[in-house]
């Protein structure tokens, strides 16, 4: 019992200690073809998590993984990507706390394409704060702050911040074995 009054409360505690994170999205969105390029470095600040699992040249790596739950999208850090099913066509509403809790997924430049990956659903969405979001399939594509290690999809089907979350597929919807 108390294990599972600790996870139910892991996400809220974990927003609140990291609260203050986030930006909205204008709704841009820049498409184009991308290279098969795996890489990254590990990162060292905020701005460097964000970016981590970034394909050399700035472009953050969008890959595929086996999950428990499907072959899902990941970073090139192995890391498991959301989609948010508030958000409406590529602008991105998870701000503040929720983007604490639900790091967007950003970049310095275009997203590259793992195998299995559709280079044309690829894409970016500038946020309010500036950042490039990456996108995929025309949704904003997020990790899951609790996903401490790569495979994890901890937050696959969680209703938090008013809407659920999905880990996607190579066709860009989500996985919904729930």
């Amino acid at each position: 019992m108390k294990r599972l009054f600790l996870f139910a409360f892991a996400p809220a505690a974990t927003a609140l200690v990291v609260a203050g994170c986030g930006g909205g999205g204008s709704g841009n969105t820049q498409q184009g073809k991308a290279q098969s390029v795996y890489g990254g470095a590990p990162a060292t600040s905020s701005k460097a998590t964000a970016n981590a699992g970034a394909a050399p040249g700035g472009g953050t790596t969008v890959a595929l993984r086996k999950l428990k739950v499907g072959t899902a999208l990941v970073d090139g850090q192995g890391r498991t990507l959301y989609l948010f099913e508030a958000d409406k066509g590529s602008t991105s509403t998870c701000n503040s706390a929720c983007a604490s809790l639900w790091p967007p997924a950003t970049t310095s430049a275009k997203p590259t394409a793992g195998p299995g990956v559709d280079a044309a659903k690829l894409g970016t969405t500038k946020r309010s704060d500036g950042t490039l979001e990456v996108t995929y399939n025309g949704h904003p594509l997020y990790r899951y702050a609790p996903d401490t290690k790569p495979g994890d999809a901890t937050g696959q089907g969680l209703n938090q911040f008013g809407a659920p979350w999905y880990v996607l597929a190579a066709s860009g919807n989500k996985i919904d074995n729930g």
